[in-house]
C-alpha cells in the first residue's frame, strides 16, 4: 500500500481489526528507525547508556517518550503517506523530526497547555521587564507541557538551578530560583483565568512520580494550593529531616525543629497553606 501511495487512504478508512493489524505491521517497520535514529540518541545525551542498548533495556519514564514518539511516527505515517513510497523505513526517517514534534505539540494541545510557550505581554510588564524572570516564566510554561516530571516536587527548581548556577554555587543559585518562581506565580496569577487555563489544568494533567510512603501513611492535606515556594520549602524541610534522622537524631525533635525553622512565625510566607501544616502538626502532638 505504502508503495502505490494507498497506505494513508487506507488508514483512514480502516477499524477494528483490520485497523489493529496495520498499526502492528507499520510499528514493526518504523519501530527501529525511531529507536536507533531518535531515541538512541536522546538517551545518550541524557547519560542513560543502558537505555541506550535496546528497547527492552528502556527504564519506564524512558519507555514512555519512546511510546510517544513511536505514536506520533505512525499516526504521521497514517495521515502523510499519500503518494508512492517505495522505502518507507527512508521517508519515515526523513520526516523523524517533524513528526515527533508534531507529536509533541499535540500532546501539549490535549493537556491544555501554550503549544509554543511564550510570555504575553502584560506579564512581560508585571516582570518588569526582567531577563531572568522572563525567562523562568518561559520554563514555568514549557514545564507545565511537557512529558517530564519533577520527582516528587511540582517545579524541577534543581534542573532550573543547574542552568543557573555559576560563581555563586548551585545553593544560591537554588534560592534564588525559588524566591524568582514565587515572583513569577505571583505574576501569572494577576489573572486568574489565563493562569488557570495555562498553568493549573496542564500542570493537573501531567504524570506526577510521588515519593513512595511508608504502609499505612496518608499524605499531610495541605497542598491545595500549587504556590512553588511552599511546596519547595516543604521539599527541603523532608531532606533537612531525613539528614537529621539519618545522622541518629531523635525523630521528634528533628520534625519540631526543622519545621518551625521552616514554616514557623517570620521563617516562611503566611496563608492558608501554613496554617494548616502547622495545624496538622499541633494536632498531631
Amino acid at each position: 500500500m505504502a508503495r502505490s501511495g494507498e497506505l494513508a487512504a487506507y488508514a483512514g478508512a480502516v477499524t477494528g481489526e483490520a485497523r489493529r493489524r496495520l498499526r502492528a505491521a507499520t510499528y514493526e517497520v518504523v519501530q527501529p528507525v525511531v529507536f536507533h535514529q531518535l531515541t538512541r540518541r536522546l538517551e545518550l545525551n541524557r547519560g542513560h547508556r543502558a537505555c541506550a542498548v535496546a528497547v527492552s533495556r528502556l527504564e519506564d519514564p524512558c519507555l514512555d517518550r519512546f511510546h510517544d514518539d513511536m505514536d506520533a511516527v505512525i499516526e504521521d505515517v497514517f495521515r502523510n503517506a499519500r503518494v508512492p513510497v517505495h522505502n518507507l523505513e527512508g521517508w519515515v526517517s526523513r520526516r523523524l523530526t517533524l513528526a515527533t514534534v508534531n507529536g509533541y505539540r499535540r500532546r501539549r494541545g490535549e493537556r491544555g497547555a501554550l503549544q509554543r510557550p511564550r510570555v504575553p505581554r502584560w506579564l512581560a510588564a508585571r516582570l518588569g521587564g526582567d531577563p531572568a524572570l522572563t525567562a523562568l516564566a518561559v520554563e514555568v510554561l514549557e514545564f507545565v507541557g511537557n512529558d517530564a516530571t519533577a520527582g516528587p516536587r511540582v517545579w524541577p527548581t534543581e534542573r532550573w538551578a543547574e542552568r543557573r548556577a555559576a560563581g555563586d554555587g548551585w545553593e544560591a543559585a537554588h534560592r534564588a530560583v525559588l524566591r524568582d518562581l514565587d515572583t513569577v506565580l505571583g505574576a501569572m496569577r494577576a489573572r486568574p483565568a489565563w493562569f488557570e487555563a495555562y498553568v493549573e489544568r496542564p500542570l493537573g494533567r501531567k504524570p506526577h512520580a510521588a515519593a513512595p510512603l511508608p504502609p499505612g501513611e496518608v499524605p499531610l492535606p495541605v497542598v491545595a494550593e500549587t504556590d512553588g515556594l511552599l511546596v519547595e520549602l516543604a521539599g527541603l524541610a523532608v531532606d533537612s529531616i531525613e539528614d537529621r534522622l539519618a545522622r541518629g537524631e531523635n525523630p521528634r525533635r528533628a520534625v519540631v525543629d526543622v519545621v518551625t525553622a521552616v514554616f514557623g512565625p517570620g521563617a516562611a510566607p503566611s496563608g492558608p497553606a501554613v496554617e494548616r501544616v502547622l495545624a496538622v502538626l499541633g494536632t498531631r502532638g
